[in-house]
């Protein structure tokens, strides 16, 4: 059997299959449908409240002063490297990408 190449090519997706009323039956539903993508991990610990009581808590990482090569700008209040300071002003230091 002979194939037409270059007649067109009709997929099943294209094709209206669902009546008017279904496709708005569609519409109105998933409208009202929220889905929230979360984690197992996070289902039973990982939502904290405003105004929770975290006094109980640990700290679960180390925390490193600066350093004598570092800086903490005043404008972002990140710390960066010393090789990273625009401007230094009344004893304030300032990176690169916030005078920039």
């Amino acid at each position: 059997m002979a194939t037409d190449y270059d007649a067109p090519r009709v997929k099943e997706e294209d094709q209206p299959t669902d009546s008017l009323e279904g496709l708005k039956a569609q519409q109105r539903g998933g409208a009202m449908t929220a889905v929230i993508d979360v984690e197992e991990s996070d289902a039973i610990d990982g939502f904290d409240l405003p105004g929770a009581d975290l006094s109980g808590e640990e700290l679960l990482i180390k925390v490193v002063p600066a350093q004598a090569d570092e800086f903490t700008c005043m404008s972002c209040f990140l710390v960066r490297h010393r090789s990273q300071v625009a401007r230094e002003k009344n004893g304030d230091k300032y990176c690169v990408d916030c005078e920039g």
